[in-house]
Parts: C-alpha cells; structure tokens; sequence
C-alpha cells in the first residue's frame, strides 16, 4: 500500500536532499518555509488534515546559532513550540513523525562519544531549543525517530566547504578552530538512513522508537576538515591563494562568536548501525562527496 509523506522544510540543507531523493517513493509532499510557517499550529493542522500523511518528516529548524543568542523567542518557536505541535497531531492522527536534531544537546564535557542515552546540558539557546523539541517529542507518546546529526553539510546551500573554498581563493593564511572535535556529515547520508528507516516502516517493521545517533564513522576536527578539503581541492587544479600549510591553528576562544560550542562533538553512532541496511562511511569519504559536487559546480562559475 502506498505511503503519503509530508516533507516540511523542503528547501534546506536535508530537506531539499530528502525532496530530490524521495521522488520515487510513493506520494510526496514538499513543502517549504514560505509556503508554511510550522509555527502556525492551525495552517500546519490544516495541511496535514488535507494530505493525510503517514509520515511526517521534520526537516525545518532555526539553524543560526549565533542568532539563537538574541532571537530566544524565535529559536523556541521553530525548534521546540512548533515541533510539539506536530507532535501532538501526529500521536491524535496516528502518524510517524521524523525529526532531526543536534549534537549541540549535549555540553562536550564527556571525554568520548556521547551515546543516545547520555544526559543532555547545551550551553547555547540553539542547543536548548533542540532539546525542547526532542522533548516535546518524546513525552507527546507519538511514533517518532529523532536522528541526532553533526556539522551537516550540503552542495545545496551555503556551508564550511564553501566558505573554506572561498577565503582560500582570497587569503593566503587561513586560520581554524581545532579544538572542537566531531565529523561532519552530509545531507546525502542524512536523507539515506532516512530512506532505511522509512521502508521499514513500510513494511510494517519500523526501528523502535527514540533517539539515533547519524553521523559517519571517524573523528576530526574543524581543522583537520579545512587542511583535508584544501588538499583534495589542489589535487584537482581548484585556485587557491592557500596551501594546506597555510591554516594556521587556533582555539575556540581565539575565534569570536555569540554562542559556546561543545568542545566534544562526537556521537556514538553504533546504536544506527544495528539498524541500517549498509555500512556507515568514514568521514572523509562522506564529506569528499560533497567537497566533489561544489568543486564542480564553482568550477564552472
């Protein structure tokens, strides 16, 4: 039987993969920001009750975290208030609701990877607003996934590989935080596990309900992603000013932001992997897939 979904937030960095990825599954229906604003309880209601979706996934979210900082009222409104809204229809309706959050609940105090079940204190509004919302989730008693992610990047908007790529082209040294350890993942792998779990659900054998970690394999940091990146750019003849010894090193409290960041990004990932129907990939190789496509796309500019 044919499964109805409802995409919200289709014009983001894991929307708009999940929209173009999705099209040969059953009845799609992509909807973005400026056609719904998700913190409108009675429009968001109103869609669902027209399309009767059997899954709804949230792809929308403030993302800014700075911003998040001064504009409290607004972060809570998208990523916690709206998110227990949906909640709410999706357990009276009977509906799975995917949701994704961030690594950004957690305090990076731990000294290795966090794991689903690990106690959650962000240190910035963006963070708390996140795990307002997962909690909302959770106590709504709706079918639910909530797939914690990490440093998500995309060829769809902009990002850290663009922004390397571009001061590269203008700056001889560049210099990038390296005390901040996680691994980046793409909206590709993000939209794939998503695939997974949503033919399982088809077929009547969805995962159990909570909290996954999505990230690929591996460990890095910001640094180590700007030396990798400009390395595989040289390598295929990108122009740049900077070589992969120009980035310099610095600390998170050398580099001015509104928001703390968690020092320990890391996210156990082994409890997905039970679940998955394919191996996990290694940072490097996710994150190349994207660093590929953009290379392209700019080199032809």
């Amino acid at each position: 039987m044919p499964m109805r979904i409802m995409i919200l937030g289709a014009e983001g960095q894991v929307g708009s993969e999940l929209t173009q990825q999705l099209t040969f599954l059953d009845k799609i229906l992509a909807i973005s920001r400026s056609t719904l604003d998700i913190t409108n309880y009675q429009s968001v209601k109103k869609a669902i009750d027209i399309f009767k979706p059997d899954i709804v996934i949230n792809a929308a979210a403030y993302t800014s975290v700075d911003n998040a900082e001064s504009e409290v009222k607004e972060a809570f409104a998208t990523n916690s208030k709206a998110v227990g809204n949906l909640a709410t229809i999706a357990k009276e309706k009977n509906f799975w609701l995917i949701h994704y959050s961030t690594d950004y609940v957690f305090d990076g105090k731990k000294n290795t990877s966090y794991l689903e079940t690990d106690k959650c204190f962000p240190i910035n509004v963006y963070g708390q607003s996140k795990l307002s919302g997962e909690m909302a989730i959770s106590n709504s008693g709706c079918n639910h996934l909530i797939f914690r992610t990490s440093w998500v990047i995309s060829k769809n908007r902009e990002n850290f590989v663009r922004k390397i790529l571009q001061l590269g082209k203008e700056k001889k040294t560049l210099k990038v935080i390296s005390d901040q350890e996680g691994v980046p993942t793409s909206s590709e792998l993000i939209a794939k596990v998503t695939i997974d779990a949503l033919r399982e659900i088809k077929k009547g054998m969805p995962w159990p309900v909570g909290t996954y970690h999505l990230v690929p394999n591996g460990v890095s940091n910001w640094h180590q992603i700007a030396q990798t990146l400009i390395s595989y750019a040289t390598k295929n003849n990108f122009p740049l000013k900077a070589s992969i010894n120009d980035i310099k090193k610095i600390t998170s409290d050398q580099y001015i932001a509104k928001a703390k960041r968690p020092l320990n990004s890391r996210l156990n990932n082994s409890k997905l992997s039970k679940h998955i129907s394919f191996e996990l990939p290694d940072w490097k190789d996710d994150f190349l897939g994207v660093a590929e496509k953009i290379i392209e796309e700019l080199d032809c500019l």
